[in-house]
């Protein structure tokens, strides 16, 4: 069912982007909260995989916590949105291509849609589907968290141990922000090498 619009409406996305830590989640949060100060209608999403902090909600690294529906599949969102106003999607790039339409559709029924995500993977590539949401999205906010070797801005994510997936879903066990210059995703961490997969870790792509 669309929610009850009227022509005035006008929707759009904006996409929060950046490498961990740098506080993708905790302003996904912020936008959200914002909107449900100004009596709006919110639901949020988050992919299954992610289930670092809560299965039932989407987490920032600074304890920020907010009630979510988890999901496999970026379909489901048209299934479980409702009438809702406004959109939230976290960890975006656990999901599936299908993500870029739904959002858009989302968009023109006149709805709001915030999706947070990793704009690049460990190895520094373009990280689907938000390189696409970026090229559709009315507005875009570049996160930059601060390099732990040197204190400059950081635009990149060192992951300290080697698994060899591109997905492996972890906190400072398994990555680290660094500056360009700091950055080098073939070098792993020898201590952290030798740690095991906790729980939060995936060693499949969801995306494969």
């Amino acid at each position: 069912m669309q929610p009850h619009l009227t022509p005035r409406d006008i929707g759009w996305i904006e996409v929060v982007t950046g490498c961990m830590f740098s506080g993708k989640t905790e302003e996904l949060i912020r936008r959200l909260r914002r909107a449900q100060y100004a009596r709006q209608s919110v639901v949020v999403f988050k992919p299954g995989i992610d289930a670092r902090y809560a299965e039932d909600s989407v987490g920032s690294h600074s304890g920020q916590r907010m009630r979510s529906f988890n999901i496999e599949r970026a379909s489901e969102i048209r299934e479980l949105v409702g009438e809702a106003q406004v959109v939230g999607v976290d960890e975006a790039q656990f999901l599936d291509p299908e993500l870029v339409p739904v959002c858009e559709e989302l968009a023109n029924e006149g709805r709001r849609v915030i999706v947070a995500g990793l704009d690049m993977d460990y190895l520094g590539q373009p990280f689907e589907p938000i390189p696409h949401l970026l090229a559709v999205a009315e507005y875009i906010t570049k996160q930059l968290a601060i390099c732990v070797v040197c204190g400059n801005p950081a635009d990149r994510s060192q992951r300290l141990v080697d698994r060899g997936s591109r997905v492996l879903v972890g906190e400072t066990e398994a990555y680290e922000a660094r500056c360009r210059l700091h950055w080098d995703p073939h070098n792993f961490d020898h201590e952290q090498q030798t740690l095991s997969l906790g729980a939060n870790l995936a060693e499949q792509s969801c995306n494969e």
